[in-house]
């Protein structure tokens, strides 16, 4: 007796297919039949009997069409459920199974659907107990997985993403409110983006090479790029706690209200700052012209008046240079085509803007950079950037004649910059959330003036560069912050192989390290 073969789930499209194709076809043709009939009855057919059947038949054809083509359109989320169901129920097909990533999906709504699908299945049913039997007066006990659900129906209903990793960073749990999305193979991906190296990844290697439990926070982090829609901000909580069935907690705190309004008014600045380049631009070339044509007949007094305007005139052009790149750099954007140079020519493209800065302030600026320390990879114009930054970031928190120590040498292979100064120095916890957009700790913004940019776009400048950027500090006892910077000889062979873009040196590194007032970006 032959086995009759089991009915998968990819076989009933095919079969609902045709009975809906019979059922278009049945149902027009009864439509031909009642019109012929009313037609007939009514006189129609007695002028012309053909142009009536001909009209009727084509009515016909096109209704069979449209009716096709709009069970086509409408059919076509059946479809894709259809397939999702039969992926995850490892049926064989050939088939690619719907993502629901998919922009389609995203614009219809549909997404949530799969995505249901794909979690139902990659959740393990708890397994069955046999119900108790209660004694009379007796009240039911509540098991742990009414209890699981008692909590996750909770969870889904605040506001705060939560989500749970095992052991492999595998999401065995998520409530509604996280940042997640699924894949077609009903895998669960965190959907957040983390600036720099300072990455909940990195984060994560170096706990398990170092902590037993360990806990870390970060904010401002975006889900989706700001060109996209949907975009939200969030302040994440880390918690790791080594070998535990749960080892990763993270709770995402939704600060979308918060932060967004930041970011409108970055990019309202950052389009108002793209205007003003222009007149920026003309004014520092009319000072220079004037000042080369002028130089045989102005006294000693105005040239020094010169020199201050064009000081000033490069600062203001800094700034907006700074807000450009910080716009770049959160859009992913802050590519760069790097040269072969050295620490000391950078450095003499601002040497006189610093002594100038520093004279003025009343500090002491002291610079030891030696000209044969070997050549760097870099852009001139934004390393230079980052050394104003820095030197004039001491200036500012460096007491009446205080000296600030400018040094360069080489460090196991890299190169290294530092900017020493002896003025107010920094607590722990600011120097810990020192490079992150727009902070500023309450002392710095009572008493000097800034946006709270500067050093954020310093760190990305550096991490453009392929190095990284570091800071010790003891309140009360001065700061030094630390760029370090590889070789051009380290990095030749990536550069040329891509046309000296940088694309090749900003793959992430080995993650942050944080000990007591120290933290390296």
């Amino acid at each position: 007796m032959a086995v009759k073969a089991p009915k998968l789930a990819k076989d009933f499209w095919g079969h609902f297919n045709r009975g809906v194709a019979w059922l278009i076809i049945g149902l027009q043709i009864i439509i031909l039949a009642a019109l012929g009939i009313v037609l007939y009855v009514v006189g129609f057919f007695e002028n012309n009997p053909l142009a009536v059947v001909a009209t009727l038949l084509a009515q016909t054809i096109l209704g069979v069409l449209a009716s096709a083509l709009l069970f086509r359109f409408v059919a076509r989320p059946l479809k894709d459920m259809l397939a999702a169901i039969i992926h995850v129920s490892g049926e064989p097909t050939t088939s690619t199974p719907p993502n629901p990533n998919d922009t389609r999906f995203e614009k219809s709504g549909f997404k949530d659907v799969l995505q249901t699908i794909y979690q139902l299945a990659s959740n393990e049913p708890a397994p069955a107990d046999a119900p108790a039997t209660l004694s009379e007066g007796s009240e039911p006990a509540v098991t742990p997985q009414a209890t699981h659900s008692i909590i996750e129906r909770a969870l889904d209903n605040t506001t705060c993403g939560f989500v749970v990793m095992n052991h492999e960073r595998v999401i065995t749990f998520s409530n509604k409110a996280a940042p997640i999305n699924i894949d077609q193979n009903g895998t669960s991906h965190l959907s957040l983006l983390f600036n720099g190296e300072d990455t909940l990844e990195n984060w994560l290697t170096h706990c398990e090479e170092t902590a037993v439990r360990a806990e870390h926070t970060w904010t401002r982090i975006p889900n989706k790029l700001p060109e996209e829609e949907g975009r939200r901000f969030f302040d994440v909580i880390a918690s790791y706690d080594k070998g535990a069935e749960s080892e990763v907690v993270l709770t995402m705190i939704d600060r979308t209200e918060q932060y967004a309004v930041g970011e409108q008014e970055l990019d309202f600045i950052a389009f108002a700052a793209h205007e003003l380049r222009g007149p920026i631009t003309v004014i520092r070339g009319y000072l220079d012209v004037l000042q080369d044509e002028l130089s045989d007949v102005l006294r000693d007094d105005q040239h020094e008046l010169f020199r201050r305007l064009t000081v000033s005139a490069n600062r203001l052009s800094g700034y907006i240079n700074n807000i450009l790149n910080t716009s770049r750099y959160d859009r992913r954007h802050l590519k760069m085509h790097l040269t072969e140079t050295s620490l000391s020519d950078i450095y003499d493209t601002i040497k006189d803007d610093m002594d100038l800065r520093a004279s003025a302030q009343g500090r002491l600026l002291s610079v030891t950079i030696p000209s044969d320390l070997p050549h760097i990879a870099a852009d001139p114009a934004s390393l230079g950037e980052v050394m104003g930054n820095l030197i004039d970031n001491a200036i500012k928190y460096s007491n009446e004649g205080g000296a600030i120590t400018v040094t360069a040498s080489m460090k196991g292979e890299l190169v290294e910059f530092s900017v020493e100064d002896h003025g107010i120095g920094m607590p722990g916890n600011v120097v810990s959330n020192l490079f992150q957009k727009f902070y500023r700790s309450h002392r710095s913004r009572e008493t000097v003036a800034g946006t709270g940019i500067g050093l954020y776009i310093s760190k990305a400048i550096v991490e453009s560069h392929g190095g990284t950027i570091s800071v010790r500090s003891e309140e009360g006892r001065g700061s030094t912050f630390i760029v370090s910077l590889p070789t051009y000889q380290a990095v030749a062979e990536k550069l040329k192989a891509g046309d000296n873009s940088n694309e090749a040196l900003i793959e992430q590194g080995s993650g942050w390290i944080k000990n007591h007032s120290m933290y390296r970006g």
